[in-house]
């Protein structure tokens, strides 16, 4: 059906407030806040809640859209909403916009639906290109390492979706410091503009330092751009006197469960008390804590309200940590 194109007109200092760092030593830049649309893009999200967040996110220097092929729901349905958004409101700005996509985790049924084969990577992208009605994204992400396919074919795919025009730039995500070294090195080879690593990170969660990826990325020259940073809301006030009736946690266990609340609480007050003391929220210094460490290129970071992107925005105005304060907030979230 056709959708007549409205005008859209962005805030003029769009640009003036945000900050942009390069993906690793390649020439892309990411505004240093980019908007996921993991969670609340999907099909059970009224369409006007939706164009508030993209209108929020735009008109204050966050020019990175972040998707999947399976963000929903229901899967695609992510996708779907996007290109709609950017037909009707952002296609006169799309070379002012990087829209990434993904895949590798099911997406449909079958052998040829899930993992990194070829068949399913080029596929896949083929179908999140229709859905955005795009012709190219500007990043395409494996989504996840899969053991079942060489790590040369599913890099093989990537050269090839580059070399096809349907992507600008490629990104791992999921991937260690030992398999993200194996794969930079076959995408060197190839020439492919590999870019940039996706990764669960925050203060609670230290993974990427363990495996090897945070430090194989900064030898590597690949940027990060991380996920999950205030670990599905746990670092922020929410959940600071308990847990709130109309919580995700009380609505929708999927992702955050009353055992990790109840398991973390004191960790989160003391580290809310940090946050006090820096006259920051916990969720702005959380994402604070973040950006101060130049690996870091981009936090990715959804939303299902326009205030709580301004409220991300604001972890900007300090992102600076005296060495007191990282010991404190180690001893208190590894211990």
């Amino acid at each position: 059906m056709f959708e007549p194109t409205n005008d859209y007109t962005p805030a003029a200092t769009r640009y003036s407030e945000m900050r942009y760092n390069r993906c690793g030593t390649s020439g892309l830049k990411l505004p240093a806040i980019s908007l996921g649309f993991w969670h609340n893009f999907g099909d059970i999200t009224p369409y006007e809640q939706m164009k508030s967040l993209v209108f929020t996110a735009f008109d204050h220097g966050i020019t990175h859209f972040d998707l999947a092929n399976n963000y929903g729901p229901e899967p695609g349905a992510a996708e779907k909403n996007a290109g709609r958004l950017i037909r009707q409101y952002f296609a006169k700005h799309r070379d002012e916009l990087i829209v990434s996509t993904k895949a590798g985790y099911e997406m449909w049924a079958g052998p040829y639906g899930d993992g990194g084969s070829r068949k399913y990577l080029i596929s896949s992208l083929d179908q999140s290109l229709e859905r955005l009605g795009l012709d190219y994204v500007d990043i395409f992400y494996h989504h996840r390492p899969d053991d079942e396919t060489p790590l040369e074919e599913t890099m093989g795919a990537l050269a090839q979706i580059v070399a096809s025009g349907k992507a600008l730039y490629v990104g791992l995500s999921n991937y260690d410091g030992e398999r993200l070294a194996k794969a930079s090195a076959i995408l060197d080879e190839l020439h492919v503009p590999f870019v940039i690593n996706q990764n669960k990170y925050n203060i609670l969660d230290r993974r990427v330092e363990r495996d090897g990826l945070k430090d194989t990325a900064k030898r590597l020259g690949k940027g990060l751009i991380t996920f999950c940073p205030l670990q599905q809301g746990l670092l922020t006030d929410r959940y600071l006197n308990g847990i709130p009736a109309d919580s995700r946690v009380a609505h929708d266990p999927r992702f955050l469960h009353k055992d990790s609340v109840e398991r973390v609480h004191g960790k989160i007050v003391a580290l809310n008390d940090i946050a006090y003391q820096r006259g920051q929220t916990l969720a702005e210094m959380s994402l604070a804590w973040l950006l101060r460490d130049d690996t870091v290129t981009s936090v990715l970071a959804g939303a299902s309200k326009p205030q709580q992107i301004l409220d991300n925005i604001g972890a900007l105005k300090n992102t600076t940590f005296s060495d007191d304060e990282l010991a404190a907030i180690d001893r208190i979230a590894l211990s």
